[in-house]
């Protein structure tokens, strides 16, 4: 009887062991026949025995199982030449028992293994010439004619996972390298669903057979009857394969052909499921380096966005005949929801403002910068910061803008040191005043959240050296790395320690000492403040 022999395809490729002793023993321990290193090899994993001028197969009790031809070896079984041994669920080795004239066989084998890693090969070159300059759909496209071309297969679709885990249809194509629309697509999702869910490749030899033509009417109108489904897997081995791996299924490879031709055969097999083990990664890298593209897409245009919205800002120091100011505005993000403004109005009056959007990010921004124009609209016509308010707040309001509020704070400042105010439900700002403190609390609610509502203005009187310090909430409620605000009372602690000295420097101190009690923490929200001081060099 001619020596029979296996063909072996594991991570060290593709090769013929002859069997020449019985029992023969397969698995990972060194002393077996037959040696294997894949993940879901056991130490002492099958044996093949020569008894009643018959070979069998027989489990050694394995971890992952052994498997004939798809079905579960769990007793002894006669093996018949061409049959295709699994040691694993799919992450261990595939066999084919060969049994026959030695030249035939090896003049097969060969011929296979070089045409197959032939493919294998023209498509991992392809995939190294694509180099940083091309992505995602030209990996797909290269990937499945490739496998077509492989798999001697009428028609090939890729499928992969959504962040939800779903497969979604993402490439059909047919033999030719012929693209196929894919509103013209017909195929069931049961096959490939199957085989994203288990991990296993999928032959079908014929959907006609038994319930299958029910379950795939759609194709089998086609005409279509030879299925071919494997995933696509990434494998990160932990220790060089010989113990557990990290593994994560990316999507599917589906070929299918209305003539059987090579489809179904156990080498076509073996190169698809090669083939898809490469095209894994590949199709991984295209997608990270797609992503990495549409994220300096995006960075670029939200630095843009950036520095648009910083010159919507007006000049951060402001001085005049009777009063000095500075304001500063750091975004939790490269964009935020908080602006200040100033504003020259009639009489020599100085106005000025501190708002805060609801929310944070573009959203945030654009309805920063929208509320900007409506202030400056506004403030024209209204001198009063009631007046003013009301009308930002019905404007805003019938805007519908959907949750979406601001909190703002708006003063006016005369030449005599009179202080016209009101606060829309904002931080309070502190007046420090002849050597006392007290917070400017009189307006109304946040704006753009109720119609008609009434706000109110408040007047103070000012005398030169005193000080208006307006501040977001991403100031006194900024966080330490322990988890505890900044809060109103180191506010008042910074501001007061030193009122002799110009605003600039005021403002520095102040958001110096909110960097350092966060440091170690992210900043959670825009971090905005403004101080103005009054003079009264200007009075007579």
């Amino acid at each position: 009887m001619t020596t029979p022999r296996l063909e072996v395809t594991d991570t060290m490729g593709r090769r013929l062991v002859s069997i020449e002793k019985t029992p023969f023993a397969i698995g990972r321990r060194e002393s077996n026949d037959l040696r294997l290193n894949g993940t879901e090899v056991s130490r002492d994993h099958a044996e093949i025995v020569h008894e009643n001028n018959a070979y069998q197969l027989r489990d050694r009790g394995s971890r992952y199982g052994t498997y004939v031809n798809d079905e579960d070896a769990t007793a002894d079984l006669e093996l018949r030449h061409g049959d295709r041994i699994r040691l694993g669920r799919g992450g261990g080795a595939d066999l084919v028992f060969l049994i026959g004239d030695v030249d035939d066989l090896m003049e097969r084998s060969t011929n296979t293994a070089i045409g197959d890693l032939r493919q294998v090969a023209a498509l991992l070159e392809g995939l190294s010439a694509l180099g940083s300059g091309r992505v995602l759909d030209d990996v797909l496209t290269m990937v499945l004619d490739a496998a077509i071309e492989v798999g001697n297969a009428e028609r090939g679709f890729i499928m992969l996972a959504n962040p939800e885990g779903h497969l979604e249809f993402k490439l059909a194509r047919a033999a030719g390298r012929t693209p196929l629309p894919g509103d013209s697509v017909q195929t069931s999702r049961k096959i490939p669903e199957q085989v994203f869910e288990t991990g296993q490749s999928r032959i079908v030899a014929d959907l006609l057979d038994g319930d299958l033509a029910n379950a795939h009417m759609g194709t089998v109108a086609l005409g279509i009857r030879h299925v071919l489904c494997v995933p696509l897997r990434l494998v990160q081995y932990l220790d060089q394969g010989q113990q557990a791996n990290d593994e994560r299924r990316i999507g599917v490879l589906y070929l299918d052909s209305r003539e059987k031709g090579s489809l179904l055969s156990n080498s076509t097999r073996t190169a698809l499921e090669t083939l898809a083990t490469e095209a894994a990664v590949a199709i991984e890298n295209a997608r990270l380096y797609r992503y990495a593209l549409e994220r300096a897409k995006m960075d670029q245009e939200m630095q843009i966005a950036a520095e648009i919205q910083q010159a919507l800002l007006p000049k951060a120091e402001q001085d005049g005949d009777y009063f000095g100011s500075a304001a500063l505005s750091i975004a939790s993000r490269l964009i935020g929801g908080d602006f200040f403004d100033y504003l020259r109005l009639s009489e020599d009056s100085f106005g000025f403002a501190l708002g805060d959007v609801a929310g944070k990010g573009p959203p945030a921004a654009l309805m920063s910068a929208m509320l900007q124009g409506i202030f400056a609209a506004q403030t024209a016509e209204h001198e009063g910061p009631s007046e003013a308010i009301t009308r930002i707040n019905q404007v805003l309001y019938r805007r519908g803008v959907e949750n979406r509020f601001v909190t703002i704070f708006y003063g006016v400042l005369r030449p005599d040191g009179e202080l016209r105010f009101c606060n829309a439900g904002h931080n309070a700002p502190f007046l420090v005043a002849g050597g006392g403190v007290q917070r400017l609390e009189d307006g109304g609610p946040i704006v753009g959240l109720f119609d008609g509502v009434p706000f109110a203005e408040a007047t103070v009187r000012l005398s030169p050296g005193d000080w208006v310090v307006v501040f977001s909430d991403g100031v006194s409620e900024a966080l330490s790395a322990t988890g505890e605000e900044f809060g109103d009372d180191r506010i008042e602690a910074c501001i007061t320690r030193d009122l002799d000295i110009e605003p600039s420097e005021q403002l520095s101190r102040l958001i110096a000492s909110v960097q350092e009690f966060t440091a170690g923490a992210p900043q959670n929200d825009d971090v905005t403040a403004m101080v103005v001081r009054y003079t009264g060099r200007g009075t007579s």
